[in-house]
């Protein structure tokens, strides 16, 4: 397994084995409050994995024993002036933009505290896999702003538009076993094993074409929210995108061949 940092608050480990590349959270000393530095770290962080051919699969993770992310950094906040926060906003966006936009699939595992910009990341995620201690929200209303960082938006598409208005007009947080059975997050576990879990998930994704998984992500992306026939012209597209590709032929020949594909990725 590799290391790269960026910036202070934010590592990227590449595993060896199943081209699964972990974005961890690593600020500790805040339980991941997303400072300036650490939103422009993640953003950086986000660009490389995007460009990077041999990553398949990418999970979110946290260093932090008690917490996931509490959300924005609200100690550097209260010292901005307006023009400070005008600044800051692309920065902040531009972290949560490149957790959303990664082309490969995306899962994040939770534990502790996700609250504000920290359910955010998680919810730009494809799957959230939470162990028993996890705590979600957007408590944004009550701090006098609104969720940031794509909650109003992104919230409504898991569990409706009614739904999204209660969490986020009450600012209520959220325990595990309630936050599984409304869908805001998709896999429970047992304490402690989040992370672990999420790994796995990751690398029975990571066994299939780099590819049909590229594709697929963009099909489910670009159609969601269209009527059908546009959404089918979108999938369409993406197939068109995949049936000449080497992972196609190989894949095919794999299964005729009764063997594991070798991926070409191409």
């Amino acid at each position: 397994m590799s290391e790269e940092r960026f910036g202070e608050f934010v590592l990227v480990r590449r595993h060896e084995q199943g081209h699964v590349a972990e974005l961890v959270l690593d600020r500790p000393g805040a339980m991941n409050a997303v400072s300036t530095g650490m939103a422009r770290s993640l953003a950086g962080a986000c660009a490389a994995l995007a460009e990077d051919r041999d990553v398949r699969v990418v999970v979110l993770t946290s260093s932090h024993e008690r917490a996931f992310c509490v959300g924005a950094d609200l100690k550097e906040r209260n010292s901005f002036s307006d023009a400070d926060l005008v600044r800051q906003r692309p920065v902040a966006r531009g972290a949560y933009t490149g957790v959303l936009e990664l082309p490969v699939p995306t899962v994040a595992a939770v534990h502790g505290f996700a609250l504000g910009g920290g359910f955010e990341l998680a919810l730009s995620c494809d799957v959230i896999v939470a162990d028993r201690t996890a705590v979600v929200g957007l408590p944004e209303v009550s701090v006098g702003v609104i969720p940031g960082g794509g909650g109003t938006q992104l919230l409504p598409r898991r569990v409706g538009a009614a739904r999204a208005a209660e969490l986020i007009f009450t600012a209520r947080r959220v325990e595990a076993a309630e936050a599984r059975e409304l869908g805001l997050v998709d896999e429970l576990v047992e304490e402690g094993r989040d992370r672990e879990a999420a790994l796995a998930l990751a690398s029975r994704i990571a066994a299939n074409s780099p590819v049909g998984l590229r594709a697929a992500k963009r099909a489910l992306r670009l159609g969601h929210g269209l009527d059908l026939s546009a959404g089918l012209e979108v999938e369409d597209a993406a197939w068109r995108s995949v049936a000449f590709s080497g992972d196609r032929a190989e894949g095919v020949a794999a299964f005729n061949e009764k063997r594991r594909p070798n991926w070409p990725g191409e």
